[in-house]
């Protein structure tokens, strides 16, 4: 019965990761109609050369079991890539996108969304790890960076000894595009410890954020909702 059990939930769970998998190549497919062609390409390409190498030296079956581990070992980069570049493009100028990016930027760090924003909906996220404080920005550049200043100003009451990064997110001089604001992270010296990072984060917990100190309501925000006047919240 149990190995019925641990069957039954395997097939489940292969099941899942198939469906998944259809699903982001019909999510792919649509910003990029060409995926399927260049993955299966690769793949006969990769297959094929290693035949032929495996024909040259006289081994053809263990070269095309190598192959073909190989081929489908570089598809799955493939895809992997198209289909990141797919999701980075149809993120790219959405409201929150950036927000996105950060909670999955990798193990270390902690994401706050909209610590600040203004009546434009112009808003900064913040992300704390080993690198400092970074704060990544979406919107009206110009706006922006009267938003960044104040929530660096804010900060350096609670922070001082903490260094403080700033991402504006576009595709204009100066600016970060939204694909390589996970990259741009992580390639951040590492200048603080583990201790130091959870008492920087303790320290802006108890500082609050927009999400905290405002009664918003949960979900996406409401069209036409009015910011209070002053054009930013605190």
């Amino acid at each position: 019965m149990a190995r019925k059990a641990n069957t039954g939930s395997g097939d489940a769970a292969n099941q899942g990761r198939l469906k998944q998998i259809a699903l982001t190549y019909k999510m792919t497919r649509k910003a990029d109609p060409k995926v399927g062609l260049v993955v299966a390409g690769v793949g006969i390409v990769v297959l094929g050369v290693l035949l032929a190498i495996g024909f040259l030296i006289g081994h053809p079956v263990y070269a095309g079991i190598l192959g073909f581990i190989l081929a489908l070992l570089a598809m799955a980069i493939i895809f992997g890539r198209r289909a990141e570049r797919a999701a980075f493009g149809q993120m790219e100028g959405q409201p929150g996108a950036a927000a996105a990016v950060l909670q999955n930027v990798g193990r270390g760090w902690t994401t706050t969304p909209a610590v600040a924003m203004n009546r434009n909906q112009d808003v900064v996220h913040r992300a704390v790890g080993r690198a400092g404080i970074v704060l990544v920005a979406e919107g009206n550049p110009n706006r922006l960076r009267t938003l960044l200043a104040a929530e660096k100003k804010k900060m350096a009451r609670i922070v001082v000894d903490v260094p403080v990064h700033d991402i504006i997110v576009g595709n204009g001089e100066g600016q970060v595009p939204l694909k390589k604001v996970r990259t741009t992270m992580l390639k951040m010296p590492r200048v603080l410890s583990g201790p130091q990072v959870t008492a920087a984060n303790d320290r802006l917990r108890a500082m609050g954020d927009l999400m905290s100190n405002m009664p918003l309501p949960k979900g996406p925000m409401p069209k036409g909702m009015r910011m209070p006047r002053g054009g930013k919240m605190r």
